[in-house]
């Protein structure tokens, strides 16, 4: 009898491949069962090649089961774990595998929606049929949604599947709505919050070709899709395509290398693009709207705070029936609790970061570790000093709101309130209809959501936004004001306040000139120094003790000098949170024109105690 030996990548797993032995002929990509050292349970893992017989004796594969990944799904792995330094078994662990079954036969659906596109929406259509990836760059309300329509229209009648991609569950139902209503179950939603039960549904209806169309968040790329025809990706230029775990991947960026390899077609979409695909993607302006929109400006030099000016034009509003948003970076009561003697903030014992009040809960949270504590008056530290609250929160400003305008139905909008679907879409619904007033929210404001009502938005707090010590800084600020001021007079006329100490900036942008000036004069501005004309790479090393996590990065900035030449060492350093969960933080930023060169430096790091951030967004 034979046996076959095959290298095995550990699915989730940081371990390279190992070597397994069969007695049965396996096809590459299947997935099996095996014994791992040191586990009682089976580990799930993929064949990834077929070897000759090892010098060592091998383990038998226990198990094969009815499921596989593709040779393109390899393949997109394997660039996965290259570009953005992980394990092939960590990369290919983002995918869902398909299943060995029968597949209903596809049919020429023949299928024609009623959306009717405006001449320029057509010819925004036709840029995106003409260019394999393209990027709409689409002023909000000027009906991105209806081209997009079109493009899966034209997809479902090739018998290819769709997925529509959106930075956050947060845009989902809205979405999900719409979708319905053209292409009816054709259509699945899929997100992090869906149960188990009704995701294996939804893998059957794909597998069987009654679903053709995926819409949800970033983990809807990595499903088994048939045949796959068409990626959207709204709202691309959004941070939440970059994932915060490893492997730290960009899903955009991930949409456009699977359409250069795979000559799939790609949709970019924003009101406000990402630098990156505005230098790189082709593109077509689309300004015109469905709806005449007048917006007038007022910029209010106070500090982080609920003042006379805003007071009188939320009262305008609600005395004509009209609704408003509230936007604020800062969750909670307030983020800072300062002792009025020594000056110290109260810090988390496990992370550098300040405890946020939280009211409602009567607790002092971090929202790094997720430590709490309950709330006290007398600073910790001199023992004497009162600890007086700093930077206003949704929570304080909904206290205060409320207090004003007793009478009202004023929410907030953010990671505290909304936190599953269930809450989501209820909220959403409340507004829409009215029986909402005031919509205080975070960064998820912005998410492109259709408020009808709107016709007062204010931005708080943005400053903090254009200070951060980020390359993207202005790029993340004025998009976010732009995205939060386009929910504002969608239909009509809209107010926006602007709480700054920045006039200028905002002004020049938001008024006096387009987004499109902005990214030209930025991309001037970045040069060779910073993205997109440059690479950036971040490495962070984190331990327990602090003296070892200094010495790892001392060890890999000494590598960098003596054997890195062609790759830009741009600075060493305590991380600016320097501690999270009790783990003591350094970094290495580099760059460099030449890929290679810095993922071979990247790759060389060997040491559980560091992590790699490719194109990082700091």
């Amino acid at each position: 009898m034979s046996t076959f030996y095959y290298l095995i990548s550990l699915l989730k797993s940081p371990l390279e491949p190992l070597t397994y032995e069969s007695d049965l002929e396996i096809e590459i990509g299947a997935v099996v069962e095996v014994a791992l050292k040191n586990r009682k349970e089976l580990s799930l893992g993929v064949v990834i090649k077929k070897v000759m017989q090892p010098s060592f004796k091998c383990v038998e594969i226990t198990h094969i089961t009815n499921r596989y990944y593709t040779q393109q799904t390899i393949h997109i792995g394997e660039f996965i774990a290259k570009y953005y330094v992980c394990s092939i078994g960590e990369a290919l662990g983002l995918f869902i595998p398909f299943i060995k079954q029968e597949r209903k036969s596809d049919q020429n659906n023949n299928f024609t929606s009623e959306i009717q596109l405006s001449q320029k929406q057509k010819e925004a259509y036709n840029f995106t049929k003409e260019h394999k990836r393209s990027l709409l760059f689409a002023n909000t309300g000027s009906g991105k949604t209806e081209i997009y329509i079109k493009a899966i229209e034209d997809a479902l009648n090739q018998n290819k599947n769709s997925v529509y991609l959106l930075p956050e569950i947060a845009l989902t139902p809205q979405m999900e709505q719409r979708l319905l209503k053209v292409f009816g179950s054709r259509v699945a939603i899929w997100h992090s919050k869906i149960t188990q039960k009704k995701k294996n549904e939804i893998l059957d209806k794909l597998a069987s070709n009654e679903v053709k169309i995926i819409a949800g968040a970033r983990s809807a790329l990595f499903l088994p899709y048939p045949n796959l025809g068409l990626i959207i990706v709204d709202e691309e230029h959004d941070d939440s395509y970059k994932s915060e775990q490893k492997p730290r991947l960009h899903v955009r960026d991930l949409a456009l290398y699977i359409s250069q390899k795979y000559n799939i077609q790609v949709i970019l979409g924003s009101a406000t693009p990402s630098l990156n695909s505005f230098s790189k993607v082709p593109y077509f302006r689309l300004k015109e709207t469905f709806y005449k929109t007048e917006k007038s400006f007022i910029y209010d030099n106070s500090n982080l705070k609920l003042n006379q000016l805003l007071i009188e034009k939320i009262d305008k509003k609600l005395k004509q029936n009209e609704q408003t948003i509230i936007f604020l970076p800062t969750r909670a009561n307030f983020k800072y609790q300062i002792c009025s003697d020594c000056g110290k903030a109260l810090e988390c014992p496990f992370c550098s970061v300040a405890l946020s009040l939280h009211k409602n809960h009567k607790a002092l949270k971090c929202h790094y570790c997720n430590y709490t504590q309950q709330i006290i008056d007398i600073c910790p530290s001199c023992k004497t000093g009162i600890l007086k609250n700093y930077r206003l929160g949704t929570n304080e400003l909904q206290e205060q709101l409320l207090e004003v305008f007793p009478d009202k139905s004023i929410a907030t909008f953010d990671r505290d309130s909304v936190k599953n679907e269930t809450s989501l879409k209820k909220i959403l619904k409340e507004f829409n209809q009215n029986k909402i007033d005031i919509l205080i929210g975070t960064q998820m404001l912005s998410k492109g959501h259709d408020y009808h009502n709107v016709t007062l938005a204010i931005i708080l707090g943005i400053d903090s936004v254009l200070n951060m010590t980020s390359y993207k800084a202005k790029e993340k600020a004025l998009s976010l004001a732009l995205q939060i001021a386009g929910r504002s007079g969608r239909n009509g006329k809209g107010e926006v306040i602007i709480q700054t100490k920045n006039q200028d900036f905002f002004e020049t942008y938001m008024e006096q000139s387009d987004y499109n000036d902005f990214l030209e004069n930025e991309l001037v501005e970045r040069g060779e120094i910073y993205p997109p004309n440059i690479r950036l790479a971040r490495v962070i090393f984190s331990h327990t003790n602090h003296q070892k996590a200094k010495e790892l990065m001392e060890l890999y900035v000494n590598q960098i000098i003596r054997f890195h030449q062609e790759i830009e060492l741009v600075g060493f350093k305590e991380c600016e949170i320097f501690k999270i969960a009790n783990r003591y933080r350094y970094e290495i930023l580099v760059r460099g024109k030449d890929v290679k060169k810095i993922l071979e430096f990247l790759h060389s790091i060997d040491s559980p105690y560091a992590t790699i951030d490719m194109d990082t967004l700091v």
